[in-house]
């Protein structure tokens, strides 16, 4: 049957299409020159319109495609109109019947899937909504239609809710099931650690998600949560002990995350390793080899002669170097340098001697050859880089050597061939969930071998607890952005938080909280305080006062109370502290480094040294361009991570803080915490 336009209707509409033409399941639009083929699973509407004269068909397709014909005779219209239509609603119920019973199976797979007694993962719900949409897209009728039929409209809705609201669906269904496990689980949280559990804490320990970065604010029991975690994991059978890798960044640290699990967990509980061990554990499973580990990395002093004797080697047997070693020491560093022989200078090695050993290590960390490392530097440092890479060779190449005659290895060529064995598929990761502590001070080298573990298995879960206000060894090649842009780097996934410190007064948090939150590249976090706090709980007190403060705390600090002296710097340790234990012999006073203080807590701490110089805190920048070309790019805002440092130094303290600041070069930072409030005494 078909539908042609008048021969004047077809002269004065001047129109593409003049006839139309009824198929089996379709239409066919046609003219002189032009050809229009619509099949029923296209079409959306039928209209049938009058004009002044003719009549008019309007047929309606995806994306708001209109196909029309003009110039036919209004009766012939109407009739073919009624036909068409009868031929088309047929042919549409009878792929309803189809498209319900497609909804239909469809819907009772997610059903079936929302109904289990378990975490919906964001990587779940993406593979239902996959699911959803390929099987929208293969149903006979278009899926605007679908709310049309009585029998499609209900499942069709169910689905859509999924496939348009899922995100939303996922985390009203996640929130009512983890109300549901900390309530039947009561007795779990309350006794896995010596205290029960908080919220944010328990929360944290039921997520489900592959990849979830809890962030664990100054004293707020993140060792607490992976114990938690781990026995969570063996409680609920969701792994056996050998399932379950736990991962610190050092040896003590391993130790007392192992000491809380044999206290806390079954007999069978999994046990902590550092990376380096974990590396090992690859390297002896993967290669049948028991690599030995050089003693160049537990002996500082064996260090720094096999460096020192290469570089006066390097420089006396080529002039060329030492001309180049010169230009750097002192243009680059600003050093004063001897004239004539310079590097039999004693106290120039001794002062280069750390720098050599930072500088072959970041060369190790790299892993590649000195082609790739210079392509990796920043185009603007790229020339100045290439020249210090070629004077470092030498002394790379000593440690190489050094490391080959001993047959040994250092703890950066751990990490690359147990990467290697994972890539090459020598070793198959048997760990469904990799938990990681101090998350913050993860280096690129170190995110590499957890990437490839999880590439073994890619169901592997990783729970990642970290505090990137206290990310303070970018120095040692620890990247802040990988925990900042968290799931960038690891994969869709969620964020906790763990909102409550049980060291500190509100007062100590509140200014310590804002200080390091004035850098917008950090995130920002709720962190509260279970105690009240004065508003001297945090002061200003010029360094000349030290050894007032210090008679005055002998008066009233309890024997069992810990004082911590903290400074930048370890020869900034204050003289009088020599004759501490007759001047003040009942009180508990200590110093050391802010960097040595992390994961320390006092019941006072007495910060010292803010004030400008090459001393100061925070510390000019010491950086040469070997650590510009192979260190992660630092954040731009000033005094980034000396801010985190001083954080680290506040946060230590669970009663009063004092920040001892020099009157005539005053830090940067004492500018700063006055205008957070923080009062400025004359005396203690």
């Amino acid at each position: 049957m078909e539908l042609k336009a008048t021969s004047l209707g077809k002269h004065l509409a001047q129109h593409p299409y003049n006839r139309v033409r009824l198929l089996s399941a379709g239409v066919e639009v046609s003219g002189e020159k032009h050809e229009y083929l619509i099949p029923f699973n296209q079409l959306l509407e039928i209209k049938c319109k009058r004009g002044l004269i003719w009549g008019e068909l309007e047929f309606t397709l995806p994306d708001d495609k209109v196909v029309r014909l003009h110039g036919t005779e209004w009766q012939e219209t109407q009739r073919f109109y009624h036909y068409l239509t009868q031929a088309w609603q047929r042919w549409s119920e009878e792929m309803s019947e189809i498209s319900a019973q497609e909804l239909a199976s469809l819907a009772a797979t997610l059903q079936q899937q929302e109904q289990q007694d378990r975490w919906l993962k964001q990587s779940e719900l993406a593979e239902w909504q996959q699911q959803i949409a390929e099987t929208l897209s293969a149903l006979p009728l278009p899926v605007s239609r679908l709310e049309s039929f009585d029998n499609c409209r209900a499942v069709y809705q169910q689905c859509r809710e999924w496939l348009c609201h899922g995100e939303r669906a996922r985390t009203k269904r996640n929130d009512a099931w983890t109300q549901r496990m900390l309530e039947d689980h009561t007795d779990f949280f309350a006794t896995i650690e010596s205290a029960p559990l908080n919220l944010s804490q328990a929360r944290a320990v039921v997520n489900g998600e592959e990849s979830l970065l809890v962030l664990a604010g100054a004293g707020s029991g993140k060792t607490s949560v992976l114990v938690a975690r781990a026995g969570w994991l063996l409680q609920q059978q969701q792994a056996q002990p050998q399932q379950i890798l736990l991962l610190a960044f050092g040896q003590q640290a391993a130790q007392e995350m192992n000491e809380r699990i044999q206290s806390r967990l079954p007999a069978n509980a999994p046990e902590a390793r550092t990376f380096h061990a974990l590396a090992l554990h690859i390297i002896r499973e993967g290669s049948n080899k028991s690599p030995l580990i050089s003693h160049l990395e537990t002996d500082s002093e064996a260090r720094r002669k096999l460096l020192i004797e290469a570089w006066q080697q390097q420089c006396a047997e080529k002039k060329a170097h030492a001309n180049g070693w010169r230009q750097w020491l002192t243009e680059e560093l600003e050093w004063t340098v001897p004239e004539g022989d310079f590097w039999q200078d004693r106290a120039l090695t001794q002062r280069l001697a750390s720098r050599l050993e930072r500088w072959v290590s970041l060369m190790r960390m790299h892993g590649g050859a000195q082609a790739a490392m210079i392509a990796d530097a920043p185009e603007a440092i790229r020339e100045r880089f290439a020249k210090r890479v070629k004077l470092m060779a030498p002394l790379l190449k000593a440690w190489k050597n050094a490391l080959k005659e001993e047959g040994a290895v250092d703890f950066s060529g751990l990490i690359h061939q147990a990467v290697n064995l994972l890539e090459k598929g020598r070793f198959i990761s048997p760990w469904k969930h990799i938990l990681v502590d101090e998350f913050q001070d993860i280096s690129p080298q170190r995110a590499l071998l957890l990437a490839a573990l999880r590439k073994q298995n890619r169901q592997t879960s990783l729970f990642a607890v970290g505090d990137d206000w206290q990310a303070i060894y970018r120095f040692s090649g620890a990247e802040m952005t990988l925990t900042t842009a968290f799931h960038h780097y690891f994969g869709s996934g969620d964020r906790c938080v763990l909102d409550t410190t049980w060291r500190f007064n509100d007062r100590i948090g509140d200014i310590a909280n804002r200080f390091v939150q004035e850098n917008p590249h950090q995130l920002a976090k709720p962190l509260n305080s279970l105690t009240k706090g004065t508003k001297k709980a945090i002061s200003l007190l010029p360094d000349d006062r030290l050894e007032d403060l210090l008679n005055k705390l002998s008066g009233y600090v309890l024997p069992e109370e810990r004082v911590l002296l903290l400074a930048r710097y370890h020869h900034l340790q204050p003289a009088l502290l020599h004759k501490a234990k007759t001047r003040w012999p009942k009180l508990k006073l200590e110093f050391m480094t802010i960097h040595a203080s992390k994961g320390q807590q006092a019941d006072y701490v007495i910060l010292l040294g803010l004030q400008e110089g090459n001393d100061g805190f925070p510390a000019p920048p010491r950086e040469s361009v070997i650590e510009e070309g192979l260190l992660p790019q630092p954040e731009d805002f000033p005094d980034a991570e000396e801010r985190r440092l001083a954080y680290v130094a506040l946060t230590r303290a669970k009663q009063q803080v004092w920040l001892l600041y020099n009157r005539q070069q005053p830090s940067v930072f004492v500018e700063n915490f006055k205008r957070l409030g923080v009062p400025l005494l004359r005396k203690p």
